[in-house]
């Protein structure tokens, strides 16, 4: 039998990631979790700053944990001559280059990808920055906070009587470093076909304006600005999360009409099928309210397991509202989702493994987190040929951490 391992996709690409923090690393990751090998840039002394994140546990950070496992680290200081010579030569002999510095910053370095290309012209080079390459914002800072305000997206998120709300969690730097990594699955493609490398823009925001897109066309055709609706969609009538009898939550989805009239079945009200208010998405949000207050009394009258078995029964879209540890103890997560984080501080722990599936590859494992420079030397001397020596003087001089 083959070794699943083998079949990975990206087997044979080396990627140098200057990222982090969350977008840029997460693009890494997803390289990472199919085949490609991630040589990770950080500064020698404290490292991607996402290590000092909260939370984390016996001093190693969770979300950096989570982004990092499987890749190697370099610590390589980036604002001396050296280390941009050092980092230089790696990029030379890599497939991608990530970076997420401010615009113009990798540039002023002597590292834009035309200085890039002449060295490697098949380099793919991917950047993720707040606002991108070019436009009137391109020299902004940005994270993933300012890109959830600046697409529009916190302006909907919440309740119409609450202030506009961001998540708690990397929401932009996570689609935004999903996109990358889809970008420069496209670009090696494309030297596969063309033999030349190409450059990659993925800007923080862009990414989550386009799940948002809806808003933006309904204004420039209508000149509606979509509002914020709470747990309703603003497209389709009965959709939301609702209580039931046992203090559980639960979320239903009659976002087509087929499952909206399975819906009234479910509840036992076949007779709303007729019932000129509820016919018809058009009408049923017109009566938005009328509809959610049956939806409301239906579910707060039986136990969530109930609710959840009668929907099923009735192939009505449902879920229950999850926390973490529901998630982990959900068969179905175990068997498809979730892997194994091993050999950290963190003990036998658990995390969400690579985002899709792919056949006769059975996906990566996640083997320890590295330290800060744990990969300098073994990379430095057997990959990129300097002697024992060479990265001696360089760590005497600050420019490595090669412990």
């Amino acid at each position: 039998m083959p070794n699943p391992q083998s079949q990975a996709p990206l087997t044979g690409v080396r990627v140098v990631e200057l990222g982090s923090m969350y977008a840029a690393p997460t693009a890494g990751r997803m390289l990472r979790d199919f085949g490609a090998d991630v040589i990770k840039i950080e500064d020698p002394v404290h490292g991607d700053f996402a290590r000092q994140w909260q939370p984390a546990h016996e001093g190693l950070a969770i979300g950096f944990s989570r982004l990092n496992s499987g890749k190697r680290s370099v610590g390589l200081d980036m604002r001396q001559q050296e280390g941009r010579t050092v980092a230089r030569q790696l990029i030379s002999k890599a497939d991608v280059v990530i970076e997420n510095f401010r615009p113009g910053r990798m540039e002023a370095w002597g590292l834009g990808y035309a200085e890039l290309a002449t060295d490697n012209p098949k380099i793919v080079m991917t950047r993720v920055s707040g606002f991108g390459q070019t436009g009137p914002y391109s020299e902004r800072p940005g994270f993933g906070t300012v890109a959830e305000t600046a697409s529009g997206y916190a302006f909907l998120n919440g309740w119409p009587d609450t202030p506009p709300t961001a998540p708690p969690f990397g929401f932009a730097d996570s689609i935004a470093g999903i996109s990358a990594a889809f970008g420069t699955s496209m670009a090696l493609f494309r030297r596969e076909m063309t033999g030349q490398g190409s450059e990659v823009d993925v800007a923080l925001y862009e990414p989550l304006m386009f799940i948002l897109g809806d808003a933006v066309l309904n204004y420039t055709s209508t000149g509606t600005i979509m509002q914020r609706h709470g747990n309703a969609s603003g497209a389709a009538s009965p959709r939301g999360i609702y209580q039931a009898a046992d203090g559980t939550w639960l979320s239903i989805a009659a976002s087509n009409q087929s499952i909206a009239l399975r819906l009234f079945e479910a509840m036992g009200r076949p007779e709303l099928k007729d019932d000129e208010r509820f016919a018809t998405n058009t009408a049923r949000m017109a009566n938005n309210d009328a509809m959610q207050q049956i939806v409301i009394d239906w579910v707060g009258s039986h136990p969530r397991s109930q609710a959840l078995e009668i929907l099923d029964k009735y192939e009505v879209v449902a879920a229950a509202v999850n926390d973490s540890k529901d998630v982990t103890e959900d068969p179905h997560f175990s068997e498809r989702t979730l892997v194994e984080l091993a050999n950290t501080v963190l003990g036998p722990a658990l995390m969400p493994g690579p985002i899709l599936h792919m056949k006769d590859y059975a996906g990566p494992t996640y083997d320890g987190v590295p330290s800060v420079g744990q990969h300098t030397r073994e990379i430095l001397v057997d990959e990129l040929g300097l002697t024992s020596e060479d990265v001696d003087a360089l760590a005497s001089n600050g420019v490595v951490n090669a412990s």
